[in-house]
């Protein structure tokens, strides 16, 4: 059988085009009821990566987050929660912020705050044996994955794959960068850990999209779709037709069919619009992007590229850009690494000074960078 992916055109955020377009990608799909039952305990996982405005395309639009709720209490579910593990600030007060936690207090859904940690062993994991868990994950019956559409340094985009990596708790995110340092070893963990956690449905928020210097500091991109699937790898990989971005080229799409999570082949995704199957380069043709900005080049180095690799010489790099810093030291704090790649070695009034010796490229300062100083070169 094919793995089925929805895709429905949506060209803004009004309440009730997001509402209508979501209603009806629920139903191509068989129906929230065909996933999740009625009595079970609901948790919608947001991407609530940092505090942002909702029009820079860094956070699940709350408009998004809204008709997913109104939904899910209209189809009868009563016990409902949403929330994510920020990588800076607080989920509550993104919630707050963006609008989202008035809308789900509109429609009875409880804010998560991803607090408390929980050690969830997973024996049957290749490359993960283990995770610290929110509790929040740990006590719901099933999850919602409801992402954002945008790239990302490591992985070229970040998408239904990616979204899991907030059910891990607070610092623990940034442990297990160091834990995972390469994009194939970060991809595999990745996989386990939806393996692990089981998204029953999976949503896309790609109606503006973020491009460039994502997950956080890129620019808004209109991309005017909704997907829904319950194939987390062939959804990103529809995503990657969408930005003309070759899906083999993305390591959580390549790991995630290799473990057993799901299919990036074209030939093993069935792609269905309100009007209907299309394949993929029909899809692409229609409502793709070929001059979204994102990473094409492919990272794996063969021969003497290899050698100088091993040496960093030539390696992608995180590198700020002066005079954008605000010297806010939120690269700094947010560093995982013992000892800190990055720091204020010239005094805080000069920018902080990194030193490549320790940089794992996990590119967490650049994916938290609030004012876009942080690019990866």
């Amino acid at each position: 059988m094919k793995s089925r992916v929805i895709l429905i055109p949506c060209p803004s955020y009004e309440e009730g085009q997001v509402y209508e377009g979501m209603k009806e990608g629920l139903r191509l799909l068989g129906g929230l009821r065909s996933v999740i039952d009625t009595k079970e305990r609901v948790l919608l996982k947001l991407n609530l990566v940092r505090s942002a405005p909702a029009d820079r395309a860094v956070i699940t639009h709350p408009a998004v987050a809204a008709a997913l709720a109104r939904l899910l209490r209209e189809e009868g579910y009563e016990d409902v929660h949403a929330g994510d593990s920020c990588g800076f600030g607080s989920p509550l007060k993104i919630m707050q912020e963006s609008g989202m936690a008035a809308a789900f207090e509109k429609y009875g859904v409880s804010l998560a705050e991803f607090k408390e940690s929980v050690r969830v062993s997973y024996p049957k994991g290749v490359h993960a044996k283990e995770f610290m868990m929110a509790r929040d994950v740990c006590e719901a019956d099933a999850i919602i994955s409801v992402s954002k559409m945008k790239t990302h340094a490591l992985e070229h985009i970040t998408g239904a794959v990616k979204n899991q990596y907030g059910c891990i708790q607070g610092l623990n995110k940034a442990k297990g960068h160091t834990a995972y340092p390469s994009p194939e070893s970060f991809a595999r963990m990745l996989a386990d850990l939806n393996l692990k956690v089981k998204p029953r449905l999976y949503v896309m928020d790609g109606i503006v999209a973020m491009e460039g210097n994502g997950p956080t500091s890129g620019d808004p991109v209109p991309m005017n779709v909704l997907l829904f699937s319950t194939d987390p790898v062939a959804l990103d990989s529809v995503f990657c037709r969408l930005v003309h971005l070759a899906p083999d080229l993305v390591p959580t799409n390549v790991c995630g069919e290799q473990m057993g999570l799901g299919v990036w082949r074209e030939e093993k995704i069935e792609l269905v619009t309100p009007e209907g199957t299309v394949s993929l380069q029909e899809a692409a043709e229609r409502y793709g992007n070929p001059d979204f900005r994102v990473n094409r080049k492919k990272e794996k180095i063969k021969g003497w590229m290899g050698a100088v690799s091993f040496f960093r010489i030539f390696q992608r790099k995180p590198r700020i850009l002066p005079e954008q810093c605000k010297k806010c030291g939120v690269c700094v704090e947010s560093c995982p690494v013992e000892g800190k790649a990055i720091s204020f070695a010239n005094g805080r009034n000069q920018p902080p000074v990194y030193d490549y010796r320790k940089c794992i490229r996990c590119f967490c300062c650049q994916e938290m960078c609030p004012h876009k100083a942080i690019k990866v070169k």
